[in-house]
């Protein structure tokens, strides 16, 4: 019994500390989607820091270049030789029916954080949040136009 009431004190702390903190604390507090996605609440309202010009799409086309092509192919068609097959449809990110469920926010933060199943890559540990946005960039560029 007072192992349980450690507990709940001890969370019940954590979140007024988390509530104290403001926006900073958004970034603690992530939702979990049905497909497994680790994302914060205010994903989809978040819009690219960066300003988009030729330069930071060709900035984010070198880094999926060099991180993102094994799996999603060159063109971004999921066709990439580690691609899973089962995903593939997923994987396609220049298809325009996908655009509304991945706004900037969502792009980046699937990039950052990754998931188990099917697997995505976390990047925070390898990409600054800079590069990160840059790739945002250009994954938003070759959606086809429906």
């Amino acid at each position: 019994m007072v192992g349980r009431v450690i507990i709940v004190t001890v969370f019940f702390a954590a979140m007024g500390i988390a509530s104290a903190m403001g926006p900073a604390a958004a970034e603690v507090v992530r939702q979990s989607t049905p497909a497994g996605w680790n994302l914060p609440p205010d994903a989809k309202e978040k819009k690219n820091p960066l300003t988009v010009d030729e330069k930071v799409i060709a900035a984010g086309r070198a880094v999926f270049k060099d991180k993102c092509t094994r799996c999603h192919g060159p063109g971004g068609l999921g066709d990439g030789p580690d691609a899973d097959p089962d995903a593939q449809p997923d994987m396609d990110l220049t298809n325009p029916k996908r655009a509304e469920r991945n706004p900037d926010g969502v792009v980046f933060y699937k990039v950052w954080n990754g998931r188990r199943k099917p697997k995505m890559p976390a990047f925070s540990e390898e990409l600054t949040e800079e590069q990160a946005w840059s790739v945002v960039a250009y994954v938003q560029s070759i959606r086809r136009n429906p």
